[in-house]
């Protein structure tokens, strides 16, 4: 039986399906989900966490992207319910939600662009690399906090357990930038806050960060602010 209320009658339409119309707002669920993969980055990210657990910094390296960025798209899929987190001491790992939701547009995503899920020979080769990743952030961390004594690429390799060049290029990954330039950058931005934040001598700031002499330490400090640091402390001190 045709509906009389229509205004244009092409066809049958049942009464159970009239009665069982969802309304508009139903819908929204499905809308919000849509409206957050509207960006092929985020869903690339939502991709990767379906099939492991990462940090932002492996994330970062491994799409080539900046942390803040890895971030924020985090942020929005976790608000969506799409990626949870937990965290390990300082570090926060995320993963795809087990979810109904999760599941079917992991499936849709994967059917949509032809892509298969990765091998267990993919996966062996993301766990090598990820070592690397762990590896070289142990790295920055022991450099960063042990300022005053520099360590030659050899004697990193060695306390690492990871060949030099591996090192090298993995550092400059992660973090944008060759492991002595990052450094430098490191030891003169201490040396800035030291330089306005206590009583310390100019002398005492450069063996604290890592020279051998304060004239070695003034001109590199020069070099990257364009500052000699006495007339950086006389102009910045309070």
């Amino acid at each position: 039986m045709q509906n009389a209320h229509l205004p244009h009658h092409h066809g049958e339409l049942s009464k159970s399906l009239e009665l069982a119309m969802p309304k508009a707002q139903t819908f929204e669920t499905v809308s919000d989900i849509f409206k957050m993969m509207s960006d092929s980055s985020r869903i690339q990210i939502f991709w990767l966490l379906c099939h492991c657990e990462q940090c932002v910094i492996n994330i970062s390296a491994l799409l080539e992207m900046s942390s803040p960025a890895v971030s924020h798209h985090l942020k929005l899929l976790k608000t969506a319910g799409l990626v949870i987190s937990r965290r390990e001491g300082k570090e926060v790992y995320y993963t795809a939600a087990k979810t109904p939701n999760s599941q079917i547009l992991h499936d849709m995503i994967e059917k949509t662009v032809e892509v298969a899920c990765p091998s267990e020979e993919c996966f062996a080769a993301h766990a090598v690399y990820n070592s690397q990743i762990q590896t070289v952030n142990d790295v920055r961390e022991f450099l960063t906090t042990n300022l005053s004594r520099r360590y030659t690429i050899e004697e990193l390799a060695q306390k690492f357990h990871i060949n030099q060049t591996t090192l090298k290029s993995a550092f400059k990954t992660v973090f944008g930038k060759p492991l002595a330039a990052y450094m430098k950058e490191y030891r003169i931005k201490r040396a800035m806050k030291l330089l306005l934040g206590g009583s310390l001598s100019i002398a005492e700031i450069a063996c604290e960060v890592g020279y051998e002499n304060q004239s070695k330490f003034t001109k590199a400090f020069k070099d990257l602010t364009g500052q000699l640091p006495k007339d950086y402390r006389k102009l910045y001190s309070k």
